[in-house]
């Protein structure tokens, strides 16, 4: 049996939480619904569009729910996400953040530009758009955005004047359509001080603005700007560069976010929504206890996850190997077989480590949705 349908017979049991297999990837559902709507409602009340990253979650369900909630599209990390979210039919917008380069990959992207309504991908280098050109039509161009490297040397043009040489190598090819700009500013994002943030934020904009206002004069004005993130959305929805946000982990809020102050006065945006529920399998040592999730269960980039229940106030995890993490001090306070809920670090790359969203309301088991895209890196 699969790990996605070990758990449905629990489904609407009162308290069924309890008894499910552990490590298990859980979904405070009402947490998850509130933190949508408050970023949609953000969205609609600065006048700009939502297109999340699904990379986040990974999830058909989840996105069924950012559609329903007034999102434009969605946000692909790379060709294989968008191919396994779209595969139901009932996602049609779709921009891929990452350049396609490869033949194989962009024949698969001319299969998905064929499925779907409306695609787009980010382009970076003229070699790129020559290999794009070559396989898409004039008929039906493929929508494309320029991507702007904010200064983390990972992806995009570097400079105002490669931005405008790739706008008129791309403006020669008739089966492509320029559509505007992408700019990502990963490594702002966790910038724990607003107003840190903010200034580091606003002068990367006003490097952006400087692009938009070139590529304008130019005759290529950018109908689409995306970009920015959970970690700078208060602040980029107050600049006005962007049409569109490509917020991601506000619906699940992982410990690297949560320790952010995203609004500039200190509290929480948003809900923890996405925890791992963890069972003690070893109760011997004095002042410790040892839970059956360690570096299998979580991503380890960001660092320890956050005790948040089933331990004693204060009680913290350390890694103990591949399949056990240590919660100390603990006193009395655990018992073999008993549950500890933990905080994320990292919610993206942990995810991914899972089959199955466990979905809760309370202490009940409500609904199984799988990590849809899981494992779709390439």
């Amino acid at each position: 049996m699969t790990d996605l349908h070990l758990h449905d017979g629990l489904i609407d049991q009162q308290g069924s939480r309890a008894a499910l297999n552990t490590p298990v990837l859980v979904i405070d559902r009402d947490a998850l619904d509130r933190n949508i709507a408050r970023m949609a409602d953000f969205a609609s009340a600065k006048g700009v569009k939502l297109r999340p990253h699904a990379k986040t979650h990974k999830s058909l369900d989840i996105a069924r729910l950012q559609l329903a909630a007034g999102a434009v599209g969605i946000c692909c990390a790379k060709l294989g996400e968008a191919e396994a979210l779209t595969e139901s039919g009932e996602i049609g917008n779709v921009l891929i953040t990452s350049p396609v380069v490869s033949a194989p990959a962009i024949a698969r992207l001319k299969t998905l530009h064929d499925r779907i309504a409306d695609l787009m991908v980010v382009v970076d280098h003229p070699d790129n758009v020559r290999a794009l050109a070559a396989v898409f039509s004039a008929d039906r161009p493929l929508g494309v955005l320029i991507d702007i490297d904010p200064g983390i040397r990972r992806t995009g043009v570097g400079s105002l004047e490669a931005a405008l040489a790739l706008a008129k190598d791309i403006a020669a090819q008739p089966s492509l359509k320029f559509n505007g700009l992408q700019c990502y500013c990963g490594v702002h994002q966790h910038i724990a001080s607003y107003a840190d943030r903010r200034t580091a934020i606003e002068e990367r904009t006003a490097y952006l603005s400087s692009i938009i206002d070139a590529l304008a004069a130019a005759g290529a004005p950018s109908a689409i700007v995306s970009g920015g993130g959970t970690g700078t959305h208060r602040i980029d929805g107050n600049l006005g560069a962007f049409t569109e946000l490509q917020v991601g982990s506000y619906v699940f809020m992982d410990r690297q976010y949560a320790e952010c102050d995203l609004g500039g006065d200190g509290g929480q945006l948003y809900e923890t929504a996405l925890v791992v529920d963890a069972r003690v399998v070893s109760a011997n040592a004095p002042g410790m206890v040892t839970i059956d999730a360690g570096y299998k269960a979580f991503a380890t980039d960001g660092g320890s996850p956050v005790v948040l229940a089933g331990a004693p106030e204060g009680a913290t995890y350390r890694f103990m190997g591949d399949e056990h993490g240590a919660i100390f001090p603990v006193g009395e306070g655990c018992r073999l077989a008993d549950v500890v809920s933990l905080q994320v670090p990292h919610c993206d790359p942990t995810v991914n480590l899972y089959d199955a969203y466990h979905v809760v309301r309370g202490d009940t088991l409500i609904d199984i949705w799988p990590v849809t895209a899981r494992g779709r890196s390439r």
